[in-house]
């Protein structure tokens, strides 16, 4: 079925839970190739499991070497950015995080979003985001 999909949506929650269970269906080891083919859209988590950085927000059981995230794309990306249910999420805050990861990070609010096709990176925005960090990585 997925052979003849042409966009996956996935939504958001828990990095590292999403990951597992993506790993557990098979997904995971499909996903370089389906990605050659067809459209990955991912809301929130769903969005940074396929970085090189990703975070674990609830208190699950999952085995504790479960990924955070699958690392797919050489870059962090830090959704809902200024968001008022997220006040974590400030400019300030993810400034300070993205200076301690090695690679390039992007902060965006919920009107922005990240194409990457034949390895150029995109950003496509009607709102706020900022690029932070080491210089563009190339994927």
């Amino acid at each position: 079925m997925l052979e003849a999909t042409d966009a996956l949506l996935v939504g958001g929650g828990d990095c590292q839970y999403l990951c597992y269970w993506m790993q557990q269906s098979g997904l995971t080891d499909q996903l370089p190739s389906l990605l050659k083919k067809m459209v990955y859209v991912g809301l929130s988590a769903g969005s940074m499991i396929l970085t090189r950085y990703g975070t674990t927000y609830n208190n699950h059981t999952l085995p504790a070497e479960s990924p955070k995230s699958l690392g797919l794309l050489d870059f962090a990306l830090h959704p809902h950015l200024d968001h008022e249910w997220f006040p974590e999420n400030s400019l300030a805050n993810i400034e300070k995080l993205a200076a301690t990861l090695p690679m390039r990070s992007y902060a965006i609010d919920d009107q922005t979003a990240i194409k990457v096709s034949d390895d150029v990176i995109e950003v496509i925005s009607e709102g706020h985001w900022k690029s932070l960090g080491p210089a563009e990585n190339s994927l």
